[in-house]
């Protein structure tokens, strides 16, 4: 028997527990738990929703009154799960992550095989993003400990891997990285946002934002010292994030050369659309749950190449393309390097060559 357990329910959390149960069977995941924390009115459709689906709920053992006050019935206590499970996904708040790693994950670490936190869990693991630095899971060499890129982290790693590098990642021919985020402030299932566009600030000399200072360390992995630099900027809606890129390259190219780059992967998909709304539409009616899982939406008419130079917009698929690393790292975990691009192909239909 082959056990998952997804510690959270919100932005990241039910999306990943839907599209794990929706396809377990085929990924081999005999039971897929997941843990709440708060006993909430509001949250108990969604709750039964994911139990019809065959999901079982986990609580601490001092909250099952809470849950079944509001008529909401637990499979079992948090601590009884944690002594079956092979495979945890963390999908708490930040900071949370690292804290259940400490006070409960690290107690079972002899005995499962593999632990994951989300983008903002800095220090819980090793970073990863799908198909950037697989070769983070050697061989008999796994990490136990796993942090799942930012979905932004996904967007920008995945096109200068693709733009700037040969087919098989041994030849880097970037120079230099200048990358922009427009944040959404908040999703559309959260209620939080804020009033105008708002700059965030710098938080290291080199890199400017995380998100370059992780790109740096996801190609890190992989022997490349990247010279990278964000800046982001938060506005105020709730569709997709955003991203601008200009990057400098050793060696000429062409917008043909680009395109092509773009349809040889699944990785990546295009679009002729300019409003992102259009693009977060196109989601909502085709993707799994809403979510398009490919890394990055390039938008063709944006893309322009001068000699060296190459600018382009791109739209950051929500946390879609976080939830396809996860699944991706659990496999490894549960059946190996063998069997994962076999089991990958049960999720690979939610990625759009266009949009």
């Amino acid at each position: 028997m082959t056990s998952v357990l997804v510690n959270g329910t919100g932005t990241i959390g039910e999306p990943l527990i839907a599209l794990l149960l929706s396809t377990k069977k085929n990924l081999g995941i005999d039971e897929l738990f997941f843990y709440k924390h708060t006993a909430r009115l509001t949250d108990r459709p969604m709750i039964e929703n994911l139990q019809k689906k065959g999901g079982k709920m986990c609580v601490d053992k001092n909250k099952l009154k809470e849950f079944r006050d509001l008529d909401i019935e637990p499979d079992m206590t948090f601590d009884e799960t944690l002594k079956t499970i092979d495979v945890i996904a963390d999908a708490t708040a930040e900071g949370v992550g690292r804290y259940n790693k400490e006070k409960h994950y690290k107690k079972i670490e002899e005995r499962a095989v593999g632990f994951l936190a989300q983008g903002s869990e800095s220090g819980f693991g090793t970073i990863y993003a799908n198909n950037v630095n697989d070769n983070i899971f050697e061989k008999n060499k796994y990490p136990k400990y796993v942090q799942i890129a930012s979905c932004n982290t996904h967007a920008a790693a995945s096109t200068i891997k693709h733009f700037a590098f040969n087919s098989d990642d041994n030849n880097n021919n970037l120079l230099h990285a200048n990358l922009t985020f427009l944040r959404r402030a908040s999703d559309v299932s959260q209620e939080r946002g804020v009033m105008a566009p708002t700059i965030s600030n710098y938080t290291h000399d080199r890199f400017g934002t995380h998100h370059a200072e992780d790109v740096h360390k996801l190609f890190m992995t992989k022997g490349f010292d990247l010279d990278v630099f964000s800046s982001a900027i938060k506005v105020n809606s709730q569709y997709m994030h955003t991203l601008f890129s200009h990057l400098i390259l050793e060696k000429e190219t062409t917008k043909e050369e680009l395109l092509n780059k773009i349809y040889e992967t699944n990785e990546l998909a295009i679009t002729n659309k300019t409003a992102v709304n259009l693009v977060f539409s196109f989601g909502r009616d085709h993707g799994h749950f809403g979510r398009i899982l490919n890394q990055a939406v390039i938008v063709e008419p944006s893309i322009k190449v001068n000699g060296k130079h190459i600018y382009y917009w791109s739209f950051t698929p929500q946390d879609g393309n976080a939830l396809l690393s996860s699944v991706k790292a659990i496999m490894y975990w549960l059946h190996g390097k063998e069997e994962v691009e076999n089991k990958m192909e049960y999720v690979n239909p939610w990625l759009f060559e266009e949009v």
